[in-house]
């Protein structure tokens, strides 16, 4: 069993900048994807960015591209997630997720969650 906890989230004016970690509780080195997903009210849970710890191969959702970036430590059990340049649309709970076989996009692929972090852009 993998523990993931989330931490970083606030309320920041656009144009700014977050960091959100996501602390897990074993090695993720060994793991096949780190992902980061957000869900806004209303919406389905998308996938923002994941990172394959094995090789540091990353994946960005087109509209983050160029704005976020995901990075891991693997000392600390930790990938981060480096938000620039927020837009009011970037607003929603955002979740850390492990687990999956494989960096993919669906949600039911990953079988770890964190309680998630909220992001919260204002104008």
């Amino acid at each position: 069993q993998v523990q993931l906890v989330e931490s970083g989230g606030g309320s920041v004016q656009v144009g700014g900048s977050l960091r959100l970690s996501c602390a897990a509780s074993g090695s993720i080195a060994s793991s096949n994807c780190m992902a980061w997903f957000r869900q806004a009210p209303g919406k389905e849970r998308e996938r923002v960015s994941a990172i394959d710890p094995r090789t540091g191969t990353t994946y960005s959702a087109d509209s983050v591209k160029g704005r976020f970036s995901i990075s891991q430590d693997n000392a600390k059990n930790t990938v981060y997630l480096q938000m620039n340049s927020l837009k009011p649309e970037d607003t929603a709970m955002y979740y850390c997720a492990a687990g999956a076989r494989y960096c993919s996009r669906r949600e039911s692929d990953f079988n770890y969650w964190g309680q998630g972090t909220q992001v919260t852009v204002s104008s």
